[in-house]
């Protein structure tokens, strides 16, 4: 079984500190846009527990498959322990996705506040970075979805394990269907850290051509 790709995320790795522009409504979206950065910080901490029992859980399937066919009580025995740690990867999706949800509520205060700019090139750069935000955001529910259906798919293969009598060919032709999700996987979560790129890259010129004052402090 091809090792799945732990959902990943390019974080925003700098902090940015505001120096006074009032309540202009560029300093209105600077305050949105940095919120929403906080409620991300869920987001990343359950990323971080996610790879976790993903490991675990390779571990387990590295044991089971090193078992031999008269070994079947070790296996049902690994396989639960497998089942149990995928059920709570997928709390933790759940988790992970409130997060994002909450940050993309937040962000999307912006709009109204954007259509207050006077500056056309200024309106001009919020809008750019206001709809990639928005594909990051639907890239997201993507990735989401089939990661999902990865973790429904790594449930049945632990069950079918289980099996007495399980055939050699049932279970070849749900890996093979497996590995194929998590190509999905992984082109949803590529998609997904390159709109992440590309928002950084114009939120930092969003904030230089609105001339928003901004000390940047690399995170350690």
């Amino acid at each position: 079984m091809k090792i799945s790709k732990s959902f990943f995320i390019i974080c925003f790795g700098i902090l940015l500190f505001l120096v006074g522009c009032g309540d202009s409504p560029e300093t209105q979206i600077y305050n949105h846009l940095e919120e929403a950065v906080h409620l991300e910080d869920g987001f990343k901490k359950q990323q971080d527990e996610i790879a976790g029992l993903e490991k675990k859980e390779q571990d387990i399937y590295k044991e089971i498959i090193e078992l031999g066919i008269d070994e079947l009580d070790k296996i049902k025995q690994l396989s639960q322990e497998a089942i149990t740690s995928i059920d709570k990867r997928s709390e933790k999706i759940k988790l992970e996705r409130e997060s994002l949800d909450q940050a993309k509520e937040e962000f999307e205060k912006t709009k109204d506040v954007i259509d207050k700019l006077k500056d056309t090139e200024v309106k001009k750069e919020a809008t750019t970075l206001y709809d990639t935000m928005e594909k990051r955001y639907d890239a997201y529910q993507t990735l989401n979805k089939v990661y999902n259906e990865s973790i429904d798919l790594e449930k049945e293969l632990y069950e079918m394990l289980q099996i007495e009598d399980l055939q050699q060919e049932d279970l070849q032709a749900h890996i093979e269907k497996l590995n194929v999700k998590y190509q999905e996987v992984i082109n949803a979560n590529d998609s997904f850290n390159e709109l992440t790129t590309k928002y950084n890259e114009l939120k930092k010129d969003f904030y230089k051509i609105a001339n928003i004052n901004v000390k940047y402090v690399e995170n350690k």
